[in-house]
């Protein structure tokens, strides 16, 4: 992890090697890109890593207004925010997670599982206020026609497409932290569902043109999976503790019904009455019948397979319950100790009669004489 002390030393390059520094590696070549602002020679190039590319002005009765629009350069933008995500991850691992799940004495699999939820709770909530942020600041609440009117959605403003560029970065990550937090390999395929899931989307909405419906689709998404994982860090701090997975299971149904119900109303209405409906990627136009039947067979396909897994997940916990419910019911009663007896004097009575207490007679012992 970033930033330790170590009293071991592994050999130069060797897996263990990179698994216990890949942190500071990457915080070597984020700062040699840093470093590379300060000359006039690499600044040009240390400015493709760090800021969005492609950017146009677009002239307004006022002013002229900066926005932009997606390229091949985005990945090497995405790379750099990679680098940065992996180093804010190892921070939060070492100064937050570790200290806490020290405290809580966990086995190794809730070790894991304690670990994963830290790290997506703090992702996922600062996703909802920035994303909600950005809905507020761009209008999208306010006017919900703007999800599909002037369809296609080219020009980007800055914080929407660097949230976009961010998001991309952070699921990317997490296929390499995969390998270097040492993931269970019965682990490994539930999280790259759900990692590929995010991706998928994500980029689709990106590539396609439907940003402001993306963002509205992941805050409402965001917003359940944070209190989902909150919910498993309580349980794991108190395993009696399940008031948060009963309000997140009431939230989860609603939030499928909710994205289904935009992404119907965005894609098989919305875009279906606008004027510009025809194939042309080169200006970034995809409003045709068979693409919006696409899109909305991915998201459906998408909500029902989650909803699946919900309504598994609940039947096998509460068969589980009720199974313990029944063992206890079966638990034979405890037999009845017998009644505690009346000690008097050197011994005690039992049925009328003087019994001697530690083998010792009850009576009195005659002194012989000398």
């Amino acid at each position: 992890m970033a930033f330790r002390r170590r009293t071991k030393s592994y050999p130069l390059f060797s897996q263990e090697f990179v698994i216990h520094n890949h942190a500071d590696i990457g915080f070597c070549l984020v700062l040699c890109v840093l470093i590379g602002l300060m000359f006039e020679v690499t600044a040009k190039t240390a400015f493709l890593f760090i800021l969005p590319q492609y950017n146009v002005s677009v002239p307004t009765a006022d002013s002229e207004m900066v926005y932009y629009h997606y390229g091949p350069k985005d990945l090497v933008t995405i790379l750099f925010y990679i680098f940065i995500t992996i180093i804010l991850h190892a921070v939060v691992q070492e100064y937050i997670l570790d200290k806490i799940s020290k405290r809580l004495h966990l086995s190794k699999v809730k070790h894991s599982k304690f670990n994963e939820s830290g790290q997506l709770v703090i992702f996922h909530l600062s996703s909802v206020i920035w994303c909600f942020y950005v809905v507020v600041t761009e209008g999208y609440i306010t006017n919900p026609r703007s999800l599909w009117e002037d369809y296609p959605h080219v020009y980007l403003s800055f914080q929407v497409k660097f949230f976009y560029l961010c998001q991309l970065a952070y699921w990317l990550h997490a296929l390499p932290e995969l390998y270097f937090q040492k993931v269970r390999k019965e682990e490994i395929p539930r999280q790259l569902q759900y990692i590929c899931l995010y991706l998928v989307h994500i980029a689709g909405a990106y590539l396609l043109n439907l940003s402001r419906l993306g963002l509205i689709l992941l805050l409402l998404q965001y917003s359940t999976e944070f209190l989902f994982y909150m919910a498993r860090l309580f349980y794991f701090a108190d395993e009696n503790n399940e008031k948060l997975f009963n309000a997140w299971a009431a939230v989860f149904g609603v939030t499928r019904l909710f994205i289904l119900t935009l992404a119907v109303l965005a894609i098989g209405f919305g875009l279906a009455r606008t004027e510009n409906q025809a194939f042309d990627p080169e200006k970034g136009n995809f409003n045709t019948l068979l693409c919006r039947l696409f899109m909305l067979l991915l998201v459906c396909a998408a909500q029902a397979w989650l909803m699946w897994r919900f309504i598994h997940s609940q039947l096998r916990h509460w068969r589980e319950y009720w199974n313990e419910q029944n063992a206890k019911r079966r638990v034979p009663a405890v037999p009845r100790l017998p009644a505690r007896l009346t000690k008097r004097e050197s011994g005690y009575h039992e049925n009328g009669v003087v019994k001697a207490e530690n083998g010792t007679s009850p009576r009195t012992k005659k002194l012989k004489s000398p």
